[in-house]
C-alpha cells in the first residue's frame, strides 16, 4: 500500500461522469482499481497511461505563495471523465488510479505552527513525505513500462516524478543510469536555491541530487528570474533555456521552433515532460500572469512534445480552480482536461 494514496473504483469515477443516452463518455470506459492494491493492478493494467492526482497546495504555501493548487485535480476530473469516447479517444488504453490525500497533514499543520514562519517550516518539512510517497506510485507506474499522467498541486512534484521516473525506468533496464531529462514550459525555472523544498526548486534538487541529466525550459519570464539563478543555469552545461521575451519580444524563434528546440536538446533520453499553467496567460493558478502564452500555445506544446520526444512521463501543475479564500474559476479543469487529451491523442498517433 502507498501512503496518503486513494485508489478509485468504477462507482468514484462515475460519480463525476454525466450519463446521456446514445452517448459514451471516458468516465465508462476508463480502466480503474476494483477491488485489488495499487501495486498489484499497475503491473497487471494493459493500460499504457497510468493517471492520478495530487490534490495539495502545501507545496506553494512552502513556497510563501497563495493555497489553491488542491483544487485542481478534481475539477479536472469532471470535465475529462465526460469527454466523449470515439475514435480519437476511446480510453482503453487509460487507467485513473486515484489520488493523494494530504488533508489532515494540513489540518495538523494549521493547529499546531503557530506562527507564519513555524507553518513554513512545517509545510517544507511536509513536502520531503510528498515526495516519497510520489516517488514511490511514479517509480512503480514506470518499472512496469507504463507513462505517469500526473495533476494537481504544486511544481514542487517534479522532483518526486523525476526521482521515481528515473529510478522506475533504470529498474526496468530501460536506462542504463537513474537520471532522465526535463522539458518544462514555465514561467520560471523552477531552480530556487536548496533551502528547504518546495514549490520553487524541484529541478535544484533534482539535479543535485543526481536524477536529471539535461533540462530545458520553455518561456521564463526575464522580470522573475533572480540573478543568481540566472547565473546558476547559464554556467550549467547540462541546461538549456529560451526566455518568453526572447520568443514573442524580440523574436529570435517561434513558439514551435523553441518547443522543437527543446525536443532536440533533450532526444537522447527518456524525458520528463513539465508543464506549469501559470504560464498561460489570465489562466487562473498560484501565480496568475496578464502575460504569457496562450491556451492554443499550450495545446501546440502538447501536441509537439508527445509526438516528438520519448516520454517518461507528463505532469501538468500550478492549476487552481478555487484560490483560498478568494477566486473561482470553471475553466481550470476544462483546460487541464484538453492538454490531456491533446498529449493522449499525439502519443497514442505515435504508437
Amino acid at each position: 500500500m502507498i501512503s496518503h494514496f486513494k485508489g478509485y473504483h468504477k462507482e468514484d469515477l462515475l460519480s463525476h461522469t454525466h450519463l446521456r443516452k446514445y452517448e459514451t463518455k471516458l468516465g465508462e470506459i476508463v480502466l480503474c482499481n476494483g477491488s485489488k492494491d495499487i501495486e498489484e493492478i499497475i503491473a497487471e493494467t494493459k493500460a499504457k497511461y497510468i493517471l492520478f492526482g495530487i490534490p495539495e497546495d502545501i507545496g506553494v504555501k512552502a513556497n510563501m505563495g497563495k493555497g489553491g493548487t488542491d483544487s485542481a485535480w478534481f475539477s479536472f476530473l469532471d470535465a475529462f471523465l465526460n469527454i466523449q469516447s470515439n475514435d480519437f479517444l476511446s480510453g482503453e488504453n487509460i487507467f485513473v488510479a486515484g489520488h493523494f490525500d494530504f488533508k489532515e497533514a494540513q489540518k495538523l499543520i494549521n493547529v499546531n505552527a503557530e506562527s507564519a514562519e513555524e507553518k513554513i517550516i512545517a509545510y517544507r518539512s511536509f513536502v520531503k513525505k510528498i515526495d516519497d510517497v510520489v516517488e514511490e506510485l511514479v517509480k512503480l507506474i514506470t518499472e512496469n513500462k507504463k507513462i505517469p499522467i500526473i495533476i494537481g498541486g504544486g511544481h514542487n512534484n517534479a522532483y518526486p516524478a523525476i526521482k521515481g521516473a528515473a529510478k522506475g525506468l533504470y529498474k526496468a533496464e530501460l536506462l542504463p543510469l537513474a537520471q532522465i531529462n526535463c522539458i518544462n514550459l514555465d514561467a520560471h525555472t523552477g531552480f530556487q536555491p536548496a533551502e528547504g523544498r518546495h514549490s520553487g526548486n524541484a529541478f535544484r534538487y533534482a539535479d543535485e541530487d543526481g536524477y536529471l541529466n539535461k533540462y530545458c525550459v520553455i518561456g521564463i519570464h526575464e522580470n522573475y528570474l533572480s540573478q543568481n539563478v540566472w547565473v546558476d543555469i547559464v554556467n550549467n552545461l547540462f541546461m538549456d533555456y529560451i526566455t518568453y521575451e526572447d520568443i514573442f519580444i524580440h523574436e529570435k524563434k517561434n513558439f514551435i521552433q523553441a518547443v522543437a528546440h527543446a525536443t532536440a536538446v533533450t532526444a537522447d533520453n527518456y524525458t520528463g515532460i513539465e508543464l506549469d499553467l501559470s504560464c498561460i496567460e489570465n489562466v487562473l493558478s498560484s501565480d496568475v500572469s496578464p502575460c504569457g502564452i496562450t491556451q492554443l500555445h499550450a495545446r501546440q506544446f502538447m501536441n509537439f512534445v508527445a509526438t516528438d520526444s520519448k516520454i517518461a512521463y507528463l505532469h501538468v501543475c500550478e492549476g487552481v480552480a478555487k484560490i483560498e479564500n478568494s477566486e473561482i474559476s470553471s475553466s481550470t479543469g476544462k483546460l487541464i482536461s484538453y492538454l490531456v487529451s491533446d498529449f493522449l491523442k499525439a502519443h497514442q498517433r505515435m504508437g
